[in-house]
């Protein structure tokens, strides 16, 4: 059950490989997200009450590791349902289509093994390997800006990869003069046994490297340029990948490295810096959604300001926080999901993503315009979708955990995004006609439909979900 998550995701890319894209081969990306959410779920069962290992020790299952597979899985089944429809209507040829199946499966396989491994060194291979595979699906279509956003993605990425890696240098340097045996001196459990003996000025300067390089993947700022090119040129169900889980997974290294760094420093070095990352990332973010005219560009500029709420949470650091973090993920990833796939089709029909392309949505594609406003509703944070309860509960954390002066500033920036995101939504939305009607594929309705349903029951009633959550969040080294 450990290994499914990645193993399926890798037959089917092998299929894709062999058999290419065709009517039936389209559905197998589909089929192996459904496998990978059903398998998570099982995961999540069995791991309240204890972890799971694999292939001797290198996998490494358990409630905050499960619950980010079930993130993976979900979104993953949204973006692969809907693009079959996609491809279709961009008329991409069969080896375009063929490579497509290929990275996209590589892409969850790498995301799952991210999570799923107990090596930090393991872990670092997994995300890096997300930036190779994603930059050929950034430049997919070979346009100009296509290929110009792919190796700025790259060149970003790169840099904030490698100040991880000397991060994890670092901490098995520090892990080895602490007595840890080197076979296990990159281990999470090891390491977090360990934490306390851990040479403090070492880690500090560890701790830094690795926020700054895993945060540079999560689209932190200041490491944040390359997301708005990257997520504005790839395909819609990319994008919706790239910023539905693949930010919360460079975001998950971060919760991890910060259970070790706590215990080595004392929880105030890595609350500072993920406070001020937190802030920074609302203020790039709010600044840049002010003047933007490009509506993909839009959507990348508001995951920036959802990951720095993630990281304000995780900051605070208690239960509520950090469990409240972790719902935030997960509706962030079904509402950007609906959102980046809606932006595929209204790209495709008007040629163009600029926001002035795009009027009177209302009245030429009532379904899609629905779609589209309730998609910005969720990420607003506007009842009854779920980034409404998660958002609530990070407010009320960060008044416990005397963090109010950083959640009222917060709150400011998100004064000012709402009202950016709503201006540029009215102007979509709104208004007179000013091009053909927009038609949106059936099956691609229905997917739609479906993640922002998701989003919304989520935002009701947390279910079987809520002993996960806790799990995952006490694992996240949540402060009593």
């Amino acid at each position: 059950m450990v290994i499914l998550p990645v193993l399926l995701p890798v037959l089917a890319a092998c299929g894709y490989a062999v058999l290419g894209w065709g009517k039936v081969t389209a559905w197998l990306g589909a089929i192996a997200a459904a496998g990978v959410l059903g398998a998570s779920t099982a995961l999540a069962v069995t791991t309240l009450d204890g972890p799971r290992m694999a292939i001797w020790g290198l996998l490494r299952a358990d409630a905050l590791s499960a619950f980010m597979l079930i993130v993976i899985g979900a979104v993953a089944l949204l973006a692969m349902l809907a693009s079959p429809a996609y491809l279709t209507a961009g008329h991409a040829g069969p080896r375009a289509t063929r490579r497509y199946g290929v990275l996209t499966q590589g892409f969850v396989a790498a995301m799952a093994l991210a999570v799923l491994a107990s090596n930090i060194g393991v872990m670092w291979v997994a995300i890096e390997a997300t930036t190779i595979l994603t930059a050929f699906l950034v430049g997919f279509r070979k346009t100009k800006q296509a290929t110009e956003a792919a190796w700025k993605y790259v060149v970003i990425c790169s840099v904030g990869i490698a100040l991880a890696l000397l991060g994890i240098v670092l901490v098995h340097y520090a892990a080895l003069h602490a007595g840890v045996p080197s076979a296990a001196g990159l281990d999470w459990a090891a390491l977090s046994r360990h934490a306390a003996s851990l040479d403090p000025e070492v880690m500090r300067i560890a701790a830094v490297l690795l926020v700054l390089g895993f945060g540079t993947k999560a689209g932190l700022a200041p490491m944040h340029a390359w997301l708005p090119d990257a997520h504005s040129q790839a395909p819609a169900p990319v994008s919706a990948l790239m910023s539905g889980v693949l930010l919360s997974v460079a975001f998950y290294a971060i919760l991890r490295v910060k259970l070790i760094a706590d215990a080595a420093l004392g929880s105030t070095s890595m609350r500072v810096l993920l406070v001020v990352a937190a802030l920074a990332s609302l203020a790039v973010a709010a600044a840049l959604l002010l003047a933007q005219r490009d509506y993909k560009r839009l959507l990348a500029y508001s995951s920036i300001e959802h990951m720095g709420l993630v990281a304000l949470g995780a900051a605070i650091g208690s239960r509520l926080a950090l469990a409240a973090v972790l719902l935030h993920i997960l509706g962030h990833g079904l509402g950007k999901s609906v959102l980046f796939l809606s932006s595929g089709h209204l790209h495709q029909a008007t040629g163009s993503s600029r926001i002035d392309a795009v009027r009177g949505l209302a009245s030429r594609a009532p379904l899609l315009a629905g779609i589209f406003a309730l998609g910005l509703l969720a990420l607003l944070g506007i009842p009854p979708f779920s980034l409404f309860a998660s958002e609530i509960g990070i407010v009320r954390a960060a008044f416990t955990a005397d963090l109010g002066w950083a959640i009222a500033l917060a709150l400011v920036l998100m004064l000012v995004i709402v009202a950016a995101v709503g201006r540029h939504g009215r102007r979509m939305l709104l208004g007179p006609p000013s091009g053909a009607q927009v038609a949106l594929p059936r099956t691609s309705g229905v997917v739609l439909v479906i993640g922002l349903a998701a989003c919304a029951v989520l935002g009701v009633a947390v279910g079987p979900l809520n002993s996960l959550l806790q799990a995952a969040a006490v694992i996240a080294g949540a402060i009593p």
